[in-house]
């Protein structure tokens, strides 16, 4: 039996507009620099300007002989269109004299640009330094698979076995387990020292062989390593010197010693762009007040390319209709694209005065941050939750103490025994003091930690501590223990 009901819901639409305007808007300056650039290159109505305004001097094409060209680029398309299957935006995306427009050409000129040095990857430099070696063809291939399978780390977490295995019927060869073995050794002897171990242990053990250190605390080095590598992690000093037959003041330097190794040795391969934050704001210091600016200088200014403009807006009859509708397409476009730019500037400089408003203690003296959430921002400026967070994510203020992302202006609170609020990263850097502070041969437990912060007014337990110590990615008291 069919029945018919009515039923009201609320539903909520994004325009496409709007969608574009979320888009542009949590893009960092580079991402954003990309996305115009692209922009540019599909939409023939958009062009850069300079701020100054063109002069007389400069010629400009005639609106006739750009209808010309227009119509002659309309038939090309037609043509084109029936032998090849082109479409005729496939051909307005290009300039009048029918190639792609390097708008590069002109723009990039006058800036600056900054040659990047030809990086050599550390797989690349360790297979380098394999075919420098006394070894067979076979052996060679074996020693470039290892390479091959060493994970960022430096270390080779696949079984060697199954390394063998597979090239062994790949290439129909008869590798032992002792030829591979010896092959891994080798390998693990490169530089850097260490490099394809499959367990911390060996990893420093290799390094310790091979290093240039004293002979005596070098074999006292390797016993422990080999021997008492749990001891000397589990940090267990006394057991580890009573079973040295050693006077815990002797077994100091060795330890030392072997805590100068790396235990990461693929660690620490950065690149100029990978290494390198460009800030999205500036906010600099002007007697009592602050001065904010959006680091949008490499953004071109935008605006709609005139000749095609007028072509549009011309009633006589000579224009094709097709590229009449195309260009009134690119046109509409181009507007909204212009509008959400600068919508995505006026947005981001909100957030960013409300941010430097509520956290003007902290601009002022680089200290004392204070307790602040999306939401308060949000209520501030009058708008969405999701529309700061998008603000937020990924992008990166200068300041006169440093370069932060603006996520940390954000954190919870915590509220002290008088009822005062406390941001939550102020306790971290209280508690990465009191520990920078401790006695490194007994160091502080998260029960001790917890009872001096409530003796200093804070209500903070144990497990909250715990939390926060973690974060910091600092370790336990047992494992903090010095000798």
């Amino acid at each position: 039996m069919l029945n018919l009901s009515q039923r009201q819901s609320l539903q909520q639409k994004l325009t496409p507009q709007q969608v574009q305007y979320l888009q542009l808007l949590q893009l960092p300056i580079l991402a954003l620099e990309q996305r115009i650039k692209a922009e540019l290159e599909m939409n023939p109505l958009l062009e850069e300007t300079d701020e100054v305004e063109l002069t007389q001097e400069q010629e400009e094409p005639e609106s006739d002989d750009v209808e010309i060209q227009a119509a002659e680029v309309a038939a090309e398309a037609e043509a084109a269109k029936a032998e090849d299957g082109y479409t005729f935006e496939d051909f307005m995306n290009d300039d009048l004299d029918g190639h792609k427009a390097t708008r590069q050409e002109f723009d990039d000129e006058d800036r600056e640009q900054y040659p990047q040095p030809a990086e050599v990857s550390s797989t690349q430099r360790l297979l380098d330094q394999v075919k420098l070696l006394d070894l067979s063809p076979e052996e060679e291939l074996l020693g470039e698979e290892i390479i091959g399978n060493i994970d960022e780390d430096g270390y080779l977490r696949r079984d060697l076995a199954l390394i063998v295995q597979d090239l062994n019927l790949t290439h129909t060869l008869a590798i032992t387990p002792e030829q591979a073995e010896r092959v891994l050794s080798t390998v693990q002897r490169l530089d850097p020292p260490g490099i394809g171990a499959r367990t911390l242990q060996e990893c420093l053990i290799v390094q310790m062989e091979i290093g240039d250190y004293p002979a005596k605390m070098k074999d006292v080095a390797l016993k422990i390593l080999r021997d008492h590598f749990e001891n000397f992690t589990m940090k267990h000093f006394e057991d580890l010197a009573k079973a040295l037959e050693m006077h815990i003041d002797q077994l100091r330097p060795v330890v030392e010693l072997i805590q100068k190794l790396n235990p990461k040795p693929g660690e620490g391969q950065f690149t100029a762009q990978q290494n390198y934050v460009i800030p999205d704001f500036l906010v600099e210091r002007d007697g009592d007040d602050f001065i904010i600016s959006l680091n949008d200088r490499s953004v071109p200014p935008l605006r709609i390319n005139k000749a095609y403009k007028d072509l549009m807006s011309r009633r006589r009859n000579g224009t094709p209709t097709g590229v009449k509708d195309f260009i009134r397409k690119r046109f509409e476009a181009a507007k909204w694209f212009i509008a959400s730019i600068n919508q995505r500037r006026d947005t981001m400089m909100r957030v960013m005065r409300s941010i430097v408003e509520k956290q003007r203690q902290f601009f002022e003296t680089g200290e004392n941050l204070r307790p602040m959430i999306y939401k308060d921002i949000a209520e501030v400026i009058g708008m969405d939750i999701s529309t700061i967070s998008r603000v937020v994510n990924g992008k990166y203020v200068q300041t006169e103490y440093g370069v932060f992302e603006l996520r940390h202006f954000f954190s919870d609170k915590l509220t002290t025994q008088t009822g005062e609020e406390v941001s939550n990263k102020e306790v971290k850097n209280m508690i990465r003091e009191i520990i920078d502070r401790e006695d490194s041969a007994h160091p502080l437990s998260d029960d001790r930690i917890a009872e001096m912060l409530n003796a200093n007014g804070l209500n903070i337990a144990r497990r909250t501590v715990a939390k926060y110590r973690e974060a910091m990615r600092m370790p336990v008291a047992r494992l903090r223990r010095k000798i």
